[in-house]
């Protein structure tokens, strides 16, 4: 019986903090545009066109192929 003096404040006192979050976020803005992030993400930005193979930034373990790891040696096999 004397865990609910502790649960009963703190559940009261976390019910606060997250009413206190939803005000702060409904003060600041964050619920205005419901619709546009989903809309946003239908459409391709202008400037999201892939790189052409020349200008294409590799990595620097990039092996030959492009691909990480790939001038790694495996065990057993020669060059």
């Amino acid at each position: 019986m004397d865990v609910l003096l502790w649960l009963i404040p703190a559940a009261v006192f976390l019910g606060f903090l997250g009413l206190m979050a939803f005000l702060w976020a409904l003060k600041s803005g964050q619920f205005d545009d419901l619709e546009g992030a989903a809309h946003r993400i239908l459409f391709d930005d202008p400037d999201d066109k892939p790189l052409p193979p020349s200008e294409a930034v590799r990595s620097p373990e990039a092996g030959p192929s492009g691909q990480p790891g790939a001038e790694q040696k495996i065990e057993g096999e020669q060059k």
